[in-house]
C-alpha cells in the first residue's frame, strides 16, 4: 500500500493545484517513485489510497505504473486518517503475509529485500524503517530497545520498563512490513492514526512485537515548499530508477538552475535560479524568479 490521501496543506498553493503525490519531482510525478521503488523488489499488486484531488492522483499513478504492477485505488469521501485508510484495505493486504506499507510523500531508497527478511527472521507483528539522522529534533524519532522492538513513539508514547530501556532512535520513514496478525489488531472504527490508535495501544497493552530496523537507506520528504525544492535539486541517483532518462523521455529539461516540465516554454529574457516549472506553464520573458515553483500561471517562492 501506499498511504496518500493526505490533503498536502503544509505545500499549499502548490497542492490547491494537485494533490502531494502527484506533484513533479524531477519531471516525474511523485508517485513514481514508491511505484518503481516497489515494482523493483518484486511487488505485482498495489493499492493507494487517495481523497484530496483523487482524479488527478489516480491519474497520474495509472500514467507512471511500471509493466507488471497492477493498481487499485481506495478513494476515501471522507479523510480517514493513516489509520483508517490502512483499515478500509486490510483484507487485500492481508493477501500478502507480511505487507509493505509506504508513504506516498518522500522520496525513499532502500532495500526492500532486506527489510523484509529481517522482519521475517524475527518474527514480528510489524517492522518500522528507521533513520539515524540530524533532522531527528525536528521531525521526532522512535526509540528501540537493545532487541529493537518499540519503547517510545515520538514525546507522546513511552513503553520503557526494565526490560525495554532505549538504547537508539531515528527517524521514522515511513516504510514498514506488517504481519496479517497486525492487520487483524486494527481497532473496530474508522477514523484514527496507525500510530495512536492502532500500533501504540498495541504495544502499551505489552505486546512486544513491532521492531524499528536501522538499514542504509536515502530519504527526502516532500511536505513543504522548501523540501519540494530539495527533493527536486539535491536528489541523487537511485538505485532502482534512471530519473533523468525517464525525465528526459517526458520532454523534461533538467539542467543545473532550472527543472522545466514536458510543454513548459521559458520565454527568452526570463531569469530563472533554483526554479521548477510545471509542465505546461509559459514563463513570461520579463520574469525574475529564485528559489521557488512556477505553477497554476504563477510563482510560488520556498519561503510563501
Amino acid at each position: 500500500m501506499i498511504v496518500a490521501a493526505g490533503l498536502g496543506t503544509r505545500m499549499r498553493p502548490l497542492t490547491e493545484w494537485r494533490p502531494k503525490p502527484a506533484v513533479p519531482v524531477r519531471g516525474l510525478p511523485l508517485i513514481a517513485y514508491p511505484l518503481a521503488l516497489l515494482a523493483r523488489h518484486g511487488v505485482t499488486e498495489v493499492v493507494i489510497n487517495t481523497h484530496h484531488l483523487p482524479e488527478r492522483l489516480e491519474a497520474a499513478a495509472r500514467d507512471c505504473c511500471p509493466p507488471g504492477l497492477a493498481l487499485r485505488f481506495s478513494r476515501e469521501e471522507t479523510l480517514l486518517d493513516t489509520g483508517g485508510g490502512i483499515r478500509r484495505v486490510a483484507g487485500f493486504l492481508a493477501e500478502s503475509d507480511p505487507c509493505l506499507i509506504l508513504g506516498g510523500d518522500m522520496l525513499l531508497d532502500v532495500d526492500l529485500g532486506d527489510l523484509l527478511a529481517r522482519h521475517r527472521e524475527q518474527d514480528r507483528a510489524a517492522t518500522l524503517l528507521l533513520k539515524e539522522d540530524p533532522r531527528e529534533s525536528r521531525f521526532g524519532s522512535i526509540g528501540v530497545d537493545s532487541r529493537g522492538a518499540v519503547c517510545r513513539i515520538g514525546s507522546r508514547h513511552r513503553f520503557c520498563d526494565a526490560g525495554h530501556i532505549e538504547a537508539r532512535s531515528g527517524i521514522y520513514v515511513w516504510a514498514n512490513v506488517v504481519s496479517a496478525r497486525a492487520l487483524a489488531s486494527l481497532p473496530e472504527r474508522e477514523v484514527f492514526s496507525h500510530f495512536d490508535g492502532w500500533l501504540a495501544p498495541r504495544l502499551a497493552a505489552g505486546v512486544r512485537d513491532i521492531a524499528g530496523e536501522f538499514l542504509p537507506c536515502f530519504w527526502e520528504p516532500v511536505g513543504t515548499v522548501p523540501e519540494y525544492l530539495e527533493a527536486n535539486f539535491a536528489a541523487p541517483a537511485l538505485s532502482f530508477l534512471d530519473i533523468e532518462a525517464e525525465a528526459r523521455a517526458r520532454g523534461v529539461r533538467l539542467e543545473p538552475d532550472r527543472i522545466v516540465g514536458a510543454g513548459a516554454r521559458v520565454e527568452d529574457g526570463a531569469h530563472l535560479e533554483r526554479v521548477v516549472v510545471w509542465d505546461g506553464e509559459t514563463v513570461p520573458a520579463d520574469f525574475r524568479g529564485r528559489n521557488g515553483v512556477f505553477a497554476g500561471g504563477r510563482f510560488v517562492g520556498a519561503e510563501t
